[in-house]
């Protein structure tokens, strides 16, 4: 793979990552972006995940999903455990070229590791509370697969 300078144009000023017609990531203090990842059909959202320059080059070259895991600090295809992949149908870049938003057809049933279709199955109610801490309240929440059957036991970790 060559250098990220035959990739992206170098970032400078504001208005020219907001008006220029060339790819500039600002890519954060750690060299990543945040990427949003929702479904080319229903705009729903699936994944919130974060790409280094090699994640935002393979998927740009190979129309599927790679991200950076900041946990595992390593490079990954979406799917490549799970055979749950994302094909790239569009990828756009935010206004200060800062967050990718890609849309993608979703191979499997699911696009999150804890078996549900969305990583997005819980909503913050808004509005006054009682006391104690703000209780979450579960929507399409149902499984939509066996996440210890695709990816192994997650208790024994």
């Amino acid at each position: 793979m060559s250098g990220n300078s035959d990739w992206f144009a170098p970032y400078g000023s504001s208005a020219e990552a907001e008006e220029g017609g060339l790819l500039s990531p600002k890519f954060d203090a750690d060299g990543l972006l945040t990427c949003v990842a929702t479904d080319a059909g229903t705009g729903e959202v699936l994944i919130v995940a974060h790409m280094n320059a090699q994640a935002l080059i393979k998927t740009i070259t190979t129309g599927e999903a790679w991200y950076f895991s900041r946990s595992r600090k390593t490079l990954w295809r979406k799917g490549e455990t799970s055979g749950h992949s994302q094909r790239v149908v569009e990828m756009r870049v935010d206004c200060d070229q800062d967050a990718i938003l890609l849309k993608v057809v979703q191979a499997g049933r699911g696009a999150c590791h804890t078996g549900r279709r969305s990583c997005f199955y819980r909503a913050v109610p808004l509005g006054p509370k009682g006391s104690g801490p703000v209780t979450l309240e579960f929507r399409g929440a149902e499984k939509a697969f066996d996440p210890d059957a695709v990816y192994g036991d997650r208790k024994k970790r």
